[in-house]
């Protein structure tokens, strides 16, 4: 009994969130299409986008038509410098659906972020589990870095960016920096992060006054960025989406 009413709470959730899980929405555009009176709850209408759901046995409708579970899809952007990483922007500013607009894809999110100035990897999904699993801090995956900095970076600094600090109320640290190449006055810094607070490795360099002139993320876990063009994205295989979870599961 105990094992049931746990398969029954698993698949129990809120309306909003429902649509969000099913992969036809994103949360808060759930949130707008019930408040607007566009979906009935086993052919009620609902406008509570908290109302408990059950995924398997409830019925969910969008203007009369009922919401079914969109196929899974998984896929990775070379992200362009200038974008912000989500849906829409209070401020108006380009974000990175720009780059899927002419693609036919169901409603996705990103799996964590890259600030407007970074570039590189950015994963996107419906499935909501698999981006769980993939961004819980605890046993997050390795994240690859390629990073420029305005100075020839010495041994001093890649020991104190290891070392780490508090950073306004945060501990930042990186797990491993490695010198790549250098010129006369910058470097380049090859940076991997277990987990990644905002804007991380910016604040931890700017901790010790160092500037970052650009950012390249170019590994999650074993999915490399590779020779994917700026602002390209493709669909993952099946097994880097196997991978990816094995590789952080393994890893503990």
């Amino acid at each position: 009994m105990a094992a049931n009413k746990n398969s029954s709470s698993a698949r129990r959730t809120g309306l909003a969130r429902a649509l969000s899980k099913l992969g036809f929405c994103s949360r808060s555009q759930g949130r707008e299409f019930i408040r607007a009176g566009r979906v009935r709850l086993n052919g009620k209408p609902c406008r509570d986008p908290e109302h408990w759901v059950d995924l398997k046995h409830d019925r969910i409708e969008l203007d009369s038509q009922v919401v079914h579970a969109a196929p899974k899809v998984y896929l990775m952007l070379n992200k362009p410098g200038g974008l912000v990483s989500t849906a829409s922007d209070e401020q108006g500013r380009p974000t990175v659906f720009e780059c899927l607009a002419d693609a036919k894809l169901p409603a996705l999110a990103p799996v964590g972020r890259l600030d407007k100035a970074s570039e590189g990897l950015l994963l996107f999904t419906n499935d909501t589990a698999w981006a769980n699993r993939l961004t819980t801090p605890a046993i997050g995956l390795e994240k690859v870095y390629h990073v420029q900095v305005d100075r020839v970076a010495d041994q001093n600094l890649i020991d104190r960016t290891q070392h780490g600090l508090n950073v306004d109320g945060d501990f930042l640290a990186a797990k491993r920096v490695t010198l790549l190449r250098h010129g006369s006055r910058n470097s380049w810094l090859e940076v991997v992060l277990t987990e990644g607070k905002n804007r991380h490795i910016r604040r931890l360099l700017g901790a010790f006054d160092v500037a970052v002139l650009r950012l390249v993320r170019v590994a999650i876990g074993t999915l490399q960025l590779g020779d994917l063009a700026k602002g390209s994205f493709r669909h993952l295989t099946e097994r880097e989406v196997r991978t990816l979870v094995l590789a952080k599961e393994t890893e503990h």
